[in-house]
């Protein structure tokens, strides 16, 4: 039963499964952008992401706690010093997770997981868009009555041509 379970083992022992998402953090801290399967990438960003709230914090003892994790000095200057400065004034969500199909060997999900603010396709569309949700824009007080005249001088058009 899994009463109270509240992580994924990935069907893995402990240590099995920590060595796991310490090489996949090495890994997308390194490149910003991983494949691995859907089930791994959830797994992982459970993982890194106070890892990365940690990071944005430079003080020796912030440095010692992320290094319990990942147990690499490269990743640690990396996560530190590029990956803070680029995400820190966002205050969560640092990883974005999306699905990419299934596998051909053994129709597993895939997912590709990397870093937010790395991927410049997505950036530099949101920074063109400048907005939110679409909606509707309203007509203020001098454009309505502007279209509500035209639309009558058409009407009026229209119905002295039928005459």
């Amino acid at each position: 039963m899994r009463h109270g379970k509240k992580f994924n083992s990935l069907g893995r022992q402990q240590g099995h499964r920590r060595a796991l998402l310490r090489n996949l953090s090495c890994a997308l801290i390194e490149h910003k952008r991983i494949n691995t399967t859907l089930a791994k990438a959830k797994s992982l960003r459970v993982y890194i992401e106070p890892l990365v709230t940690k990071a944005k914090t430079d003080t020796t003892h912030s440095r010692r706690v992320v290094f319990s994790y990942l147990q690499n000095k490269e990743a640690i200057k990396e996560v530190f010093s590029t990956v803070a400065n680029k995400i820190g004034d966002r205050p969560g969500g640092y990883t974005r997770v999306i699905k990419t199909g299934f596998r051909k060997g053994d129709g597993a999900e895939m997912a590709m997981i990397e870093f937010v603010d790395f991927n410049e396709t997505y950036v530099n569309s949101k920074e063109e868009k400048k907005g939110g949700r679409r909606r509707r824009k309203k007509k203020s007080g001098g454009q309505a009555a502007a279209a509500a005249t035209a639309a009558a001088v058409t009407a009026k058009e229209v119905s002295s041509e039928e005459e």
